[in-house]
């Protein structure tokens, strides 16, 4: 089993930047596949990217290609998410995820969850 402490969120401009990381509590850490998802208010909660369980492979909903990057340090139980050219629509609370194995892009997959994160990007 593990834990999940999300942190990082915080206020930004647009254009702005912020980093968002994961602290795992547990053993075996690098069992987990890891992904960062996120809820707008009135809104579902979202996929926005994953990892596998040795960081050779990611994967990004379309909306933060080429501005967000996933990365993970399994040396130190984490999971960053680098968040740049910050946009509005960007604003969410953001949850760190972890599940067994396989990365996935579905929420209902993840076993462990963060508590979230707050991001609130202005215009």
């Amino acid at each position: 089993q593990v834990q999940l402490v999300d942190s990082g969120g915080g206020l930004v401009q647009a254009g702005g930047s912020l980093r968002l990381s994961c602290a795992a509590s547990g053993r075996t850490f690098s069992l987990y596949a890891m992904a960062w998802f996120r809820r707008a208010p009135g809104e579902e909660r979202e996929f926005v990217a994953a990892i596998n369980r040795v960081g050779s492979s990611t994967s990004y909903a379309d909306s933060v290609k080429g501005r967000f990057t996933i990365s993970r340090d399994n040396a130190k139980n984490m999971v960053l998410l680098q968040m740049n050219s910050l946009k509005p629509e960007d604003t969410a609370v953001y949850y760190c995820a972890g599940r067994t194995w396989l990365a996935s892009t579905l929420d209902q997959q993840y076993e462990y969850w963060g508590q979230g994160t707050q991001v609130t990007v202005s215009s």
